[in-house]
């Protein structure tokens, strides 16, 4: 008994043109360069505390801040781009203004949210 073989077409991808690679990274220039924050709050080891602004919804739960036990602080670092942003820290359920930042700006809750500036 006789096989055959049978050759299968196979579909090369055409290298991508100069100009293409020349739109695509021009494209990456223009997205905003993004800086990593840290932001900190002083608390007890063992509470549940969590970053919530306006750079992630005011989600409560978005961003766990995680215990540091050298320092005894808790920190979370966010990648933002330039610009201004409020925020608040939420310690066990309750929402906190940040105590080592002097800017704020008052709320619609009658509290105030602490501003940072990133450059």
């Amino acid at each position: 008994m006789r096989t055959k073989t049978v050759k299968k077409d196979v579909a090369k991808k055409p290298a991508a043109s100069k100009s293409a690679t020349a739109a695509r990274c021009a494209s990456e220039a223009k997205k905003p360069a993004m800086k990593a924050v840290v932001f900190t709050v002083h608390a007890e080891k063992g509470k549940s505390v969590y970053l919530a602004g306006d750079f992630n919804g005011w989600d409560p739960a978005a961003k766990k801040m995680a215990f540091k036990a050298r320092s005894g602080i808790y920190a979370a670092s966010v990648k933002l781009a330039a610009g201004t942003y409020q925020y608040k820290f939420v310690i066990d359920g309750a929402w906190c203004a940040d105590p080592e930042n002097v800017n704020a700006v008052p709320n619609d809750q009658g509290t105030f949210n602490s501003v940072i500036t990133v450059k």
